[in-house]
């Protein structure tokens, strides 16, 4: 299957606020009460909020197309930027989003290996991220691809406070 990987720029924003929008309904609506998803994504699903990301020199948003399509993207964050550890030795992988036609054919390998290689070009020790406690398919696919538990920390969505284990792989 062609895919391209890219940075992405302003010209991008649109397009891929409503992909991450879309991606994110899919992956958070079970499980989840519509009004907590409905809240975040008014709240961290904007086109200010991304435009905002996209303007930080320390954050970085990775594009995947598939045969021209937008399929899915990945946000990374440097120091400043990063949500939790604060290390510069280590790169955040804020989020990471494939759409969910797309989902099962390995680009979620080929982008999460994107963001590993954009780690050790950095000369970074370790690439991190946070996910959901209760998404059972992510965890097992970070853990199929070297990333192993080492802490939580809680997320406030919506009305709720959820748990996030936070996951790292070191190089």
């Amino acid at each position: 299957m062609p895919y391209l990987i890219r940075k992405a720029n302003f010209a991008d924003l649109n397009p891929l606020v409503e992909m991450a929008r879309i991606s994110f309904v899919e992956a958070f609506t079970e499980g989840n009460k519509i009004e907590n998803v409905n809240a975040y994504l008014e709240e961290a699903f904007t086109e200010e909020q991304f435009s905002e990301e996209m303007e930080n020199p320390a954050s970085v948003f990775f594009l995947l197309e598939v045969d021209g399509e937008l399929a899915g993207y990945a946000k990374v964050n440097f120091v400043p930027a990063q949500t939790d550890l604060q290390d510069n030795s280590s790169l955040e992988v804020a989020r990471l989003y494939l759409l969910q036609r797309y989902i099962g054919q390995g680009l979620g390998k080929v982008l999460l290996n994107h963001t590993i290689n954009f780690a050790k070009l950095n000369k970074k020790k370790y690439l991190w991220l946070g996910v959901w406690e209760k998404n059972v398919r992510a965890i097992k696919f970070y853990e199929k691809n070297g990333l192993s538990i080492f802490s939580s920390h809680p997320f406030p969505f919506g009305d709720e406070i959820q748990t996030d284990f936070l996951m790292r792989i070191h190089f």
